[in-house]
């Protein structure tokens, strides 16, 4: 009973820090500005169930691709094991669910599979993290804390496989030895393999068996709550992300309905003028962006397949898309930690633009979309850094040289070179 008390308590526990971190990061989202993506159900569904659950754009790099779907099936299907460990904690028994007989066994067996494929698929990725040092994965934005929560998760997850296999191992062993509590059930085509690594004495196997089970539910409990401040949150974040993806052409950009109206109230005197005054053209912090914006920062898996596409960055310029989405997380959440203290937003002196993104940076991107094209979670850092653009030469008439030039020759000239209308064809008589 004293057990089944400690187990009943950290759960609950583990559920309630879980609901209060996780109600702060929807709390934070809501501060974005309102927008609608409720529109074109089936197809955002569609777009759910091919890019999330299919993972349709992480195929572009094959061999990643097939890891990453290990780890993926195995992190789904292993935790339906979940249930079982959770009725054995609260209740104090021991494979409960073995009453299902044959398919009890099928599902033991599948679940040390996927465990050795996830096992074997999270060293593949710390070597390539490590070891290799592939360029993307240790990049400038990635130092200190995200290189180590990449880290932290792979290895939690290798010792989390290594103690469900150790353990089902041990359990193997026991119903050999006939071990009271202990009855002859399931499959073990992987721990098999490491039974000959164990003692022989009941005892000693008995609590090899318990403090794997106890050091798999508890890493599964800590992860759960490690989640809200890890990039591992796109667990969670990719289902939603992608159905609200942003489904018109990649090269679309919305207008300003503020300056929209503006313009034609212009045009046409007749019609009404705009109704509220504009608090702001563009976007300087978290809050001028829409809650789309913040749930792609928090989705963000920071794979960095963004910045291994984006021309700006492969020429040595600044700007780096992933760090973008990082930069944009990073100031978000502190928002959200000064209306804990605070109970609302106290101006902290800060903005998203020039204390987290730089001007260099935001006028580095080409607007070519190669970003939004790779992400596997359909992402879009171009709206941000358009925003963080627009703000810049509308609210401050910031802008490079070359683009103060552009617009003052397409104001004077219609056309972004120099030369007048009058003068436009004359290369045609070289």
């Amino acid at each position: 009973m004293i057990s089944q008390l400690i187990f009943a308590i950290l759960l609950l526990s583990a559920g309630i820090l879980f609901y209060k971190n996780a109600h702060k990061i929807y709390r934070n989202i809501k501060l974005g500005k309102p927008l609608d993506r409720f529109d074109q159900i089936g197809e955002r569904i569609k777009v759910m169930l091919l890019v999330a659950f299919g993972q349709k754009k992480m195929f572009k790099r094959p061999l990643p691709a097939i890891l990453h779907l290990f780890v993926y099936v195995g992190f789904c299907i292993i935790n339906i094991e979940m249930i079982e460990i959770l009725i054995d904690g609260l209740l104090g028994t021991h494979r409960v669910l073995s009453s299902l007989g044959g398919l009890y066994n099928f599902l033991i067996a599948s679940f040390e599979v996927l465990a050795f494929l996830v096992l074997a698929s999270c060293v593949v990725f710390f070597i390539r993290r490590n070891i290799l040092k592939l360029k993307r994965l240790n990049q400038a934005e990635l130092n200190q804390w995200p290189k180590t929560d990449a880290n932290l998760i792979l290895l939690t997850e290798i010792l989390l496989m290594a103690a469900f296999l150790f353990m089902n191992a041990a359990d193997q062993k026991l119903q050999v030895l006939n071990a009271a509590h202990y009855p002859q059930v399931g499959s073990f085509p992987i721990s098999s393999f490491l039974v000959g690594l164990l003692p022989n004495d009941s005892s000693s196997l008995v609590f090899i068996e318990r403090f794997c089970w106890w050091f798999h539910i508890l890493g599964v409990l800590a992860f759960l709550n490690y989640l809200p401040i890890s990039k591992h949150l796109h667990i969670v974040l990719a289902f939603p992300n992608t159905f609200f993806s942003n489904l018109q052409p990649k090269g679309k950009f919305e207008n300003m309905p503020s300056v929209t109206a503006e313009v034609q109230a212009m045009l046409d005197p007749s019609l009404p003028p705009p109704s509220a005054e504009v608090s702001r053209f563009g976007v300087k912090d978290v809050q001028d962006l829409t809650w789309k914006n913040l749930l792609d920062a928090y989705t963000c898996t920071e794979c960095g397949r963004c910045t291994a596409s984006c021309p700006a960055n492969i020429t040595g310029k600044l700007l780096s898309p992933r760090k973008i989405m990082m930069d944009t997380r990073d100031r978000i959440t502190e928002v959200g930690q000064h209306i804990d203290r605070n109970k609302n937003f106290v101006d902290d002196g800060k903005s998203l633009l020039d204390s987290y993104i730089s001007r260099e940076e935001i006028w580095a991107c080409t607007s070519c979309n190669a970003c939004v094209e790779q992400c596997p979670v359909n992402i879009n850092p171009l709206e941000i850094i358009i925003g963080l653009r627009q703000y810049a030469v509308m609210e401050e008439s910031q802008a490079p040289g070359s683009i103060n030039t552009m617009f003052s020759n397409m104001e004077n000239n219609g056309a972004p070179w120099k030369y007048a209308q009058a003068d436009r064809a004359n290369w045609t008589n070289q």
